[in-house]
């Protein structure tokens, strides 16, 4: 790196790079006609595809959402297949363009979270409902949405992977129609791959296997939540996740309070003693060498997470808490690090079904958001270390009477499936700057830089097994309820995705 370069700093530098062309406006004049023109086709394809549910378990309904996607591919020219994994299918699609030296691998998902009917506001999240606006500002259900040619995009399109992760998928098809309608063309081959996130993990098995159609020189991965500011937003890596279960025991059966109150051992109390030894009242990890690993920003990488156009008080506010967890941390400094979270307490009944005992266990459900440099191992074997250092032996299944004689102070911790590394390209590799100034240049404003962001994909060891730089393209708004309940897309982020897309197809 250069003195000037250090000296401009990361953020001026990458802004620099994309005011090398100005931006494509009369290609952009003809991309906005065409979506204009063609919203309604657009839309409707998205409610096509989230009509098929989408949980991972329903192996028949996940097949079919692979049928169709495969379908789609093809109307678009592509070579498709669906190939075969020891988990749901990976839809693959290539795209070969004359005179093209390099290929875009391009990742999304298509599966979805299971849904708890009782909790949506909707007969139905597989039937799509549009609506004026969120569902919490008062937003109006909109009849007859197939019959529309135009959509206000403030209007809401509510349904289970609606933003997560199938209006990506739409908005990269439809920016391939776009291109061929306005006479461009992508500058690379694309190469898809449509895979079941919840196992990401047989992605990562199927390389050995369908390694020669899953290569490419950059790799983009279309997921998550664009800023809230609402401008276009690129990321550069992700936080990984292990999870796991911990479990601490009391009496073999619950005991009478009375009876035994003072004198068998509370296993919710221990629980709560072993979980407190984790963080202190600042919220720092107290684990030793939870940590170890993470370096200081740089200048240029500080000077890029300050440009981010975070509004802690309107996001508190929308929160609906007084203050961060950690005060010494902006939310973009925060997610530098790695972070312990508790997801789930049980031990006992509470209401009006609670009774007088002393319970039999106590269980936490806790998951480490993992940087790139915190791998998942090292950081299990952390705080199994920090368990045993609090006096507690460890067990990895339910522990015999034998076992429960011998051990004062017992906990079993079981590790869940879908643990997944962090990654991380470096934004000023030349191709994280290229993809900038293309964003730039199509859209005329520069982009939100992310250096991690929160979303977890199970792909780092794709990624890694790949050896090409990856980039995350996140397009949906942020408020999506992603995961959750009244799941829902803001039609404005699906047209402007569509743009975003295409300047990445023809950078």
């Amino acid at each position: 790196m250069t003195a000037r370069l250090r000296g401009i700093g990361l953020v001026a530098a990458l802004t620099l790079a994309a005011q090398g062309v100005a931006p494509a406006q009369e290609a952009r004049a003809g991309l906005d006609r065409y979506v204009a023109s063609h919203q309604r086709a657009i839309v409707s394809e998205l409610v096509d595809l989230i009509s098929i549910p989408n949980t991972p378990v329903d192996a028949e309904n996940m097949r079919r959402n692979a049928q169709l996607l495969r379908d789609m591919l093809r109307r678009r020219g592509f070579t498709t297949e669906i190939l075969a994994t020891d988990a749901n299918p990976l839809v693959w699609g290539e795209l070969r363009v004359p005179g093209a030296t390099r290929t875009l691998l391009v990742w999304a998902h298509y599966d979805g979270q299971p849904v708890d009917l009782r909790a949506w506001k909707q007969a139905n999240p597989f039937v799509p409902v549009l609506r004026t606006g969120r569902l919490e500002e008062g937003g109006k259900d909109i009849p007859n949405l197939r019959t529309l040619d135009t959509f206000d995009p403030n209007w809401r399109l509510y349904g289970r992977s609606a933003a997560d992760d199938k209006a990506p998928i739409v908005a990269l098809l439809s920016a391939i129609d776009a291109l061929k309608a306005t006479g461009m063309a992508p500058s690379s081959n694309v190469r898809v791959v449509l895979d079941a996130e919840v196992g990401s993990a047989s992605l990562t098995a199927a390389i050995s296997k369908y390694r020669d159609k899953l290569t490419g020189d950059l790799m983009m991965l279309l997921e998550g939540p664009a800023h809230s500011s609402g401008r276009p937003t690129i990321a550069f890596g992700v936080r990984g996740l292990l999870a796991l279960d911990l479990t601490v025991y009391g009496p073999k059966v619950g005991v009478n309070s009375g009876n035994y109150g003072n004198w068998v051992p509370n296993p919710a109390l221990r629980l709560a003693r072993l979980l407190s030894s984790m963080k202190d009242d600042e919220g720092r990890v107290l684990v030793e060498g939870f940590y170890d690993g993470v370096v200081p920003l740089t200048a240029e990488e500080q000077a890029m997470l300050d440009a981010v156009p975070d509004e802690p008080a309107g996001l508190m506010k929308l929160l609906g808490i007084a203050a961060p967890e950690r005060a010494d941390l902006s939310l973009q400094q925060a997610l530098q690090l790695p972070a312990l979270n508790i997801r789930g307490l049980a031990s006992g009944v509470i209401g009006g079904d609670a009774t007088v005992v002393i319970p039999d266990r106590a269980t936490a459900f806790l998951e480490v958001r993992l940087v790139k440099e915190t791998p998942a191992t090292a950081m299990a074997d952390k705080l199994l270390a920090h368990i045993r250092a609090q006096g507690y032996h460890v067990v990895h299944s339910e522990p015999d009477d034998e076992t429960r004689s011998r051990y004062p102070r017992l906990a079993k911790v079981v590790l869940r499936g879908g643990a997944g590394d962090a990654w991380r390209t470096p934004p000023l590799a030349p191709e994280a700057q290229r993809v900038t100034s293309a964003v730039t240049r199509m859209l005329g404003e520069a982009p939100v830089l992310i250096r991690t962001m929160g979303q977890r994909m199970s792909t780092a060891r794709f990624i890694e097994a790949m050896g090409a730089p990856a980039i995350v393209l996140p397009t949906v708004n942020f408020d999506n309820n992603q995961a959750a309940e009244n799941e829902n897309l803001r039609l404005g982020h699906l047209f402007t995705g569509i743009l975003t897309i295409a300047a990445l197809l023809t950078m």
